[in-house]
Parts: structure tokens; C-alpha cells; sequence
């Protein structure tokens, strides 16, 4: 059964820094291309980052880039997630997903397959 299983979220100050990772099982992880989506308390999903299958490709969301960045593991099944110079807004629960559609897959709602997330706090 393919399943994505992310880690690594936590609580931080403003300005630090935490490392997300995705694990992929149950199918073919270098075929797709992923994406990291987030949801903050009480608002929509959020589409923050996308990368293709070989890692050539990478696209951002204008309110993180300069400060993540999407990478992945292709031998070892898994995606990351670098978070730098962290904001109190970047509050989220983090998903990665396996999306549908055309890069960057902009929707955060179309995916075929979507983790249980992982919790980031900023705090001041």
C-alpha cells in the first residue's frame, strides 16, 4: 500500500531552522514528482513547494522562497524539507504529497496520495 510518513517538524524560535522528511513506501518514489503543502490553524491548505522525480526541477511559493528548500533521496525514498530563518506565520502542520496534474502542481488539494503531517510551532 503507498503511503508517505512525514518527520521532523517541532517548536522553534524565530529565525531557526528545522529539516522535514517524508518517507515514501509501496510504490515507485523516483517516478513522481512531490510536492510540500501546509495547513496553519483555521486557514486552507497551502501549497509551499514542488520538485521533479530526479531532483532536476524545483519551484516555490513566494512566501518561502529564499527560505526552504525541497530536495529528496531518490535512493533512499525520501523527501526533505529545509526550513531556514523561520517565521511565526510558517506555523503549520506540513504535509508531502504525491500531486496530480502539471509541475508545480500549484493545487494543494490535487494529490493522489498525502502523509499525516508533521506539526511545526514558531515562537517567538
Amino acid at each position: 500500500e503507498p503511503q508517505l510518513a512525514e518527520s521532523g517538524g517541532g517548536l522553534v524560535q524565530t529565525g531557526g531552522s528545522l529539516r522535514l522528511s517524508c518517507e515514501a513506501s509501496g510504490f515507485t518514489f523516483s517516478h513522481f514528482e512531490m510536492t510540500w503543502v501546509r495547513q496553519a490553524p483555521g486557514k486552507d491548505l497551502e501549497w509551499i513547494a514542488a520538485i521533479s522525480n530526479l531532483g532536476g526541477q524545483v519551484s516555490y511559493a513566494g512566501s518561502v522562497k529564499g527560505r526552504f528548500t525541497i530536495s529528496r533521496d531518490n535512493a533512499k525514498n525520501t523527501l526533505y524539507l529545509q526550513l531556514n530563518n523561520l517565521e511565526e506565520e510558517d506555523s503549520a502542520i506540513y504535509y508531502c504529497t504525491r500531486p496530480r496534474g502539471t509541475f508545480p502542481y500549484s493545487d494543494p488539494h490535487a494529490y493522489t496520495l498525502k502523509g499525516q503531517g508533521t506539526q511545526v510551532i514558531v515562537s517567538s
